[in-house]
């Protein structure tokens, strides 16, 4: 710091924090990391945090190229905090495989919900109101190349849409500039094997995007 610099700063007439130098991009990103992962416990802003466990914030690579985005924690989750670990995570984590992915490995996930609906019921619009800016915040931080939304909550809330899955699926859509393909929720696919055909076909198309980017 410059004699003068100095000198402004004791007579107040600029912050010392101004006059240093700045912050690096990944010190800031680490921050708002550490911020966001307090921020989501703390949070009351909806009736889930009265019969939630815990909150399930997400897991993975945080400077991950794929993000997966599901719907909302279910029992298992809900106990262990971590998203996708229960059956619909196994089928999950083969379907990762499928395409030459790992969990934790390039690959980040993460709910629209980090609290737990009673009985696994829908979410409700105020409570994914209140939980998508913590979504988009992990987004903006990760930064990924493709973005795949499991399930109609994920698809509606990322394309503010209200049209089904049958109707989303087989197009690329954009996210903040981010490509992302829409395809059936894990637990959906335990109960209706025979969608399972079709998401293969959308997880091929995903990493058919992602080789193009």
């Amino acid at each position: 710091m410059s004699r003068r610099s100095e000198l402004l700063a004791e007579m107040g007439l600029a912050p010392v924090w101004r006059l240093r130098s700045r912050p690096s991009a990944a010190k800031l990103a680490a921050g708002e990391w550490l911020t966001l992962k307090q921020a989501v416990p703390e949070c009351t802003a909806c009736g889930l945090h009265k019969t939630r466990t815990q909150t399930v914030f997400g897991v993975g690579d945080e400077k991950a190229e794929w993000m997966l985005v599901g719907e909302a924690p279910g029992a298992e989750e809900d106990r262990l905090g971590e998203p996708f670990v229960g059956q619909a995570g196994k089928l999950l984590d083969n379907m990762l495989a499928a395409i030459g992915l790992k969990r934790g490995e390039n690959v980040y996930i993460a709910n629209v919900l980090k609290c737990r609906p009673p009985g696994n019921r829908n979410p409700e619009p105020e409570e994914v109101a209140k939980c998508t800016p913590f979504l988009k915040q992990q987004i903006a931080l990760i930064r990924p190349k493709l973005i795949i939304a499991m399930g109609r909550f994920a698809a509606q809330t990322l394309l503010a849409s209200d049209a089904s899955i049958s109707s989303l699926r087989g197009r690329v859509y954009k996210y903040e500039g981010v490509p992302l393909i829409v395809t059936y929720h894990p637990a959906y696919l335990l109960r209706n094997l025979p969608d399972k055909a079709k998401a293969w076909a959308d997880l091929v198309s995903a990493r058919r995007t992602m080789q193009s980017l």
